[in-house]
């Protein structure tokens, strides 16, 4: 009796209620489906630009660091030339590998595979990306001109894929290659820890088990992520609406044993 009741004192009901979000998840490739609005590169006259990012990008294709603004992820763009069908980019802050990409266009020139290697986290995780193209590049530029619509996730490492959540009664502790959260279900904002973006996190319960995140970088929001965990507690959707944007991609996660 006298265990039960310390225990009890320890450890309020609130607190101590598992949460439907307990747990270790992992993205299911299969399951993801991307926004219907493309991507557009451009490299002509030893000029690289990505047209739809946020902002957008134009540096020489020179494979040198170029120094570019307003991007919380990086501030220089190194972009390699490789072959007639390839490119490599690699992207820093202060310094720092960020992440890189290599860029490889299908011999029919129909498809684009993206490989890319992130570098945000503790260790690096790793995943392949492909794209459909929707239009041709400008005549005279290299094969990974024009626009592309993102089609499917064919790799995904375990480490860039697995998110770990905790209930915390009136709150969420979230995880991820050494980078995490814990935010309260009140509204007010939070660091990212060890996030080299510095993004803000902002919580709101929906319900038991439908929770919504805000994610804010120098005051502007970036994304409002929606998680729902299924009834059988076994699968937790996300669906993700890019405020910079204005698109939206969603996935499922599976609970690991």
């Amino acid at each position: 009796m006298k265990i039960h009741l310390l225990f009890a004192l320890l450890c309020p009901a609130v607190a101590c209620a598992s949460s439907p979000f307990d747990g270790t998840w992992k993205v299911q490739t299969d399951t993801v489906q991307f926004s219907k609005k493309p991507d557009i590169y451009e490299l002509k006259s030893d000029i690289y630009q990505c047209k739809t990012c946020t902002p957008p990008v134009a540096v020489k294709a020179d494979g040198t660091d170029q120094k570019v603004t307003g991007h919380a992820y990086f501030d220089t763009v190194a972009v390699k030339v490789v072959d007639p069908k390839t490119i490599h980019v690699e992207t820093k802050l202060a310094g720092k590998t960020i992440g890189s990409n290599t860029l490889t266009v299908s011999d029919d020139g129909t498809s684009l595979t993206l490989s890319f290697k992130d570098d945000s986290g503790e260790k690096e995780a790793t995943g392949t990306q492909v794209f459909k193209r929707v239009k041709a590049g400008a005549k005279g530029s290299h094969a990974i001109s024009g626009a592309w619509q993102s089609d499917k996730l064919p790799e995904l490492s375990d480490l860039a894929g697995t998110v770990i959540y905790k209930g915390t009664g009136d709150g969420l502790q979230m995880s991820w290659n050494g980078q995490s959260y814990d935010a309260k279900f009140d509204g007010k904002k939070v660091l990212t820890v060890n996030d080299p973006g510095k993004t803000m996190v902002s919580l709101k319960r929906i319900s038991e088990s439908v929770v919504e995140e805000t994610d804010s970088r120098e005051g502007k929001v970036t994304d409002v992520v929606r998680l729902s965990v299924a009834a059988d507690g076994k699968t937790l959707k996300v669906v993700d609406r890019n405020a910079q944007r204005g698109t939206t991609f969603s996935y499922e996660m599976a609970k690991q044993p």
